[in-house]
């Protein structure tokens, strides 16, 4: 299996976004990037809509429910979300969406800093493997691995898609 072209996928995620919001009604929504690849996706989508506002970010690395097993990620950053939460239409990008766990802590996360009028997820890529029921709202492609793949984003210019295989223990 050939795994698609980010750009392509970021082009038609664009025109899909605009016609869910549309129907919604929602005219003036706020990005938020997940840090790290929903960022660069964030940062790609906003170009293709033509739209040149600041977005905020999320760094849901203390709101993770595997923290207290794994610990931090050595690279955390504080989430910056440089406009109100409480009562905004929000637009949650990330990259690949696997679990939801990810989704599920970056919800969490939100909701500490206000009540949002809605939340529409966004992602490149939805992996087929929730263990929440966590579903985008707007996705580029939908893709099926082997139990011992992973795909991960590379970037943040140009875009690419690595299929990465997980080392087996013996």
């Amino acid at each position: 299996m050939t795994l698609p072209n980010p750009a392509e996928l970021i082009r038609q995620m664009a025109g899909r976004l605009t016609q869910h919001l549309a129907q919604r009604h929602i005219q003036a929504p706020r990005f938020i990037g997940i840090r790290t690849g929903g960022v660069w996706v964030t940062e790609a989508l906003l170009a293709e809509l033509g739209r040149h506002e600041g977005f905020g970010t999320l760094d849901v690395s203390f709101y993770r429910d595997d923290f207290s097993q794994n610990g931090l990620h050595p690279q955390v950053r504080p989430s910056a979300l440089p406009f109100e939460v409480e009562g905004q239409h929000l637009v949650l990008v990330d990259d690949v969406l696997m679990s939801g766990r990810t989704i599920r802590a970056a919800l969490n996360e939100l909701f500490d800093y206000g009540r949002p009028a809605s939340v529409t997820l966004v992602c490149l890529l939805d992996l087929n493997a929730a263990e929440l029921p966590i579903r985008p709202d707007v996705v580029g492609a939908t893709l099926s691995l082997a139990p011992d793949e992973r795909v991960k984003l590379l970037g943040p210019s140009p875009l690419l898609l690595e299929r990465q295989a997980l080392a087996t223990s013996l």
